[in-house]
C-alpha cells in the first residue's frame, strides 16, 4: 500500500487563554464579579489587594512584556518583569462617587424556608418512625410553589430501588393526608384544583360554599371563564355567580411563594453594573465599582524575585521557584489586564447605547426608545456582535428614573404608514394601554386589537397583534373576561 505524505495550509482561529478569560469576566454581572477577583485572590498568592500592601508606589506600572528563555539555561534573569528599582501598582478602580452620594445598602430578609416549615411540622405530627421517614421523603418532592409534581406511584417505585421499602400507593396517599393538614394551606396539592380545595376546606364559613362548588364541579368551565354556563347550571344571578368567584380568585394558586426563600431568585437584590446620573440634562456614566477591590502584586515575591536574581548563576531549585512565580505573575497580570478590558469594553458598549437612545435616557419615556439591535451597537463600537449580546446579558443600569436590564433597550422594528420607523415596544406600550382600558366585561379580540392599531396609522395583522400580546404575558380577550 502506498503512503503519500502531502502539505496542507490551513488558516484557524484559536483563543488565547487570556481571551477566553476575557470572554467569561465580560459575561459575568457585578456581584458575581466580586466573588470571582476573591476566587482569583485564594487561588494566586501573588495577587493581593491594593489595602493589603500600603507600601507600594501609587504612580508605577508593571510593563507588558513576557519572558520567554528556557529554565534550564545557566542564565535565569527577570528583567522582563521589573524596570529599575521600582514597585509596580494596579489601580482598578475609580472614584465615581462624590461626598453628597448616599447609597443603602438593602438587606436580605432571611426567615424560616418552606421546607424547613414542613419539616418542623411534621416533627410535631403524631406518625410512627415509618411513618415520618416517608412524609420526609413527599416532603422532598414538594417544589417550591407548595406542589407535589411527582405521582404517588413514582414515588413509590423510588422508595422500593433507593431505599428498599415496600410502600403501597395506599399509605402513601394517607400521609399525604396529613401533609395537606400542614400550612400554608394548600401544600401538597397535586394540581391547581386540589390545591384551591384544600384552601377552600380550610374556610368554615357557609360564604365558601358556593366557591367549593364551582372549583370541585365546574372548574374546567371556571378556567376557561365560561361563566354564562356556571351561571345557567347553578341558576345564579350574576352577583351571586361573581360573590363564589370573587372568593376562588382571593385564593393563593402557589402556597408555597407565601414563604421568605433567600435562594428564590424574586427574592435577590439586583446590584446596577451602571449608575447613570442626569445633572441639568447632562448625563453621566459610570461603572458600579463598589464592591470591586483594588488589585496588586504581592511585594514578598517581588522581594524574592530581587534577591535569587543577585546570583549570576541560579541553582535548580532557584529556577524551580523563579519558573513558579513567573507563573503566578503572568497570571496576576493577565487577570488584571482581563478586568480593565472588561471595564473599557463595559463603559464603551453602554456609552453607545445612551447615546443611541439619549432622548429615553433624558427622561424614560419608553415611547421615545427607538428601534435598536445588537448590530447597531456593534457597529458603532466596532466590536463583535456577540461581545455586545455578552455585555448586554444579566447587567442592569441604575437612572433617576429606575433600574432598568440592558436588554429592555434593545428591540426591532418597523414603519407607520407614514414612514416612520416606530420600536415595537412603542406598539406593545399602545397594545397595554388598550387592554387595560377595556371593557372587562367585553375585552378587546386581536382583530378588535389589530383595527385601533391601524387607526393610529400602525398597520398590523393580528397574528403580529397577537404575537405581540403573548411578549406582554396578556392571556386572549376570552380569559380577561370579568364579572
Amino acid at each position: 500500500m502506498e503512503q503519500r505524505l502531502t502539505l496542507q495550509q490551513k488558516l484557524l482561529q484559536k483563543l488565547s487563554p487570556q481571551q477566553i478569560q476575557v470572554i467569561k469576566l465580560l459575561e459575568i454581572p457585578t456581584m458575581q464579579l466580586e466573588q470571582r477577583i476573591k476566587k482569583e485572590l485564594e487561588e494566586n498568592p501573588v495577587l493581593e489587594l491594593e489595602s493589603d500592601n500600603q507600601s507600594l508606589d501609587e504612580g508605577s506600572d508593571l510593563q507588558d512584556q513576557e519572558d520567554n528563555r528556557d529554565v534550564d539555561n545557566e542564565e535565569f534573569t527577570i528583567d522582563d518583569y521589573y524596570e529599575d528599582d521600582e514597585i509596580p501598582t494596579y489601580k482598578l478602580n475609580t472614584n465615581n462617587y462624590s461626598k453628597d452620594d448616599k447609597y443603602i445598602d438593602v438587606p436580605f430578609s432571611v426567615g424560616t424556608s418552606f421546607h424547613e416549615s414542613l419539616t418542623e411540622q411534621l416533627s410535631l405530627s403524631d406518625l410512627s418512625e415509618r411513618q415520618q421517614q416517608l412524609a420526609e421523603y413527599i416532603i422532598g418532592n414538594i417544589d417550591d410553589d407548595g406542589y407535589l409534581r411527582r405521582d404517588l406511584m413514582s414515588i413509590s417505585d423510588d422508595l422500593a430501588f433507593n431505599m428498599n421499602l415496600d410502600v403501597p400507593e395506599e399509605e402513601l396517599e394517607e400521609i399525604l393526608t396529613v401533609i395537606h393538614d400542614f400550612d400554608p394551606p394548600g401544600v401538597g396539592a397535586r394540581d391547581l384544583r386540589e390545591c384551591l380545595l384544600l384552601q377552600l376546606d380550610r374556610k368554615e364559613d357557609g360564604d365558601y360554599d358556593l366557591a367549593k362548588t364551582i372549583v370541585r364541579d365546574f372548574f374546567t368551565e371556571f378556567t376557561k371563564k365560561h361563566y354564562d354556563k356556571i351561571k345557567a347550571r347553578l341558576e345564579l344571578s350574576d352577583d351571586e355567580l361573581k360573590f363564589g368567584i370573587d372568593h376562588v380568585l382571593k385564593l393563593n394558586p402557589k402556597p408555597g411563594s407565601s414563604y421568605s426563600n433567600p435562594l428564590n431568585k424574586a427574592n435577590q437584590h439586583i446590584v446596577p453594573d451602571f449608575i447613570l446620573d442626569n445633572v441639568d440634562g447632562e448625563l453621566s456614566l459610570s461603572l458600579n465599582q463598589r464592591n470591586v477591590p483594588e488589585l496588586t502584586i504581592n511585594e514578598t515575591y517581588q522581594e524574592m524575585l530581587r534577591n535569587m536574581s543577585e546570583s549570576q548563576k541560579a541553582k535548580k531549585n532557584d529556577k524551580e521557584a523563579l519558573l513558579f512565580v513567573k507563573q503566578k505573575i503572568d497570571s496576576a497580570k493577565w487577570f488584571i489586564d482581563a478586568i480593565q478590558q472588561r471595564q473599557t469594553t463595559l463603559l464603551l458598549t453602554m456609552s453607545e447605547i445612551i447615546s443611541f437612545q439619549r432622548e429615553f435616557f433624558q427622561d424614560g419615556d419608553e415611547t421615545k426608545l427607538k428601534p435598536m439591535i445588537l448590530k447597531d451597537i456593534a457597529e458603532r463600537t466596532n466590536l463583535d456582535i456577540s461581545t455586545i449580546s455578552r455585555v448586554s446579558n444579566s447587567k442592569y443600569i441604575q437612572t433617576h428614573f429606575g433600574i432598568y436590564p440592558l436588554k429592555y433597550f434593545f428591540s426591532e422594528g418597523m414603519q407607520k404608514d407614514d414612514g416612520e420607523e416606530v420600536s415595537t415596544r412603542e406598539i406593545k406600550k399602545i397594545l397595554q394601554e388598550c387592554i387595560e382600558n377595556e371593557d372587562k366585561r367585553r375585552p378587546l379580540t386581536d382583530e378588535k386589537l389589530a383595527a385601533i392599531l391601524k387607526e393610529k396609522s400602525y398597520n398590523i395583522a393580528r397574528r403580529t397583534v397577537a404575537k405581540y400580546r403573548e411578549q406582554l404575558d396578556i392571556p386572549v380577550a376570552r380569559l380577561r373576561k370579568e364579572l
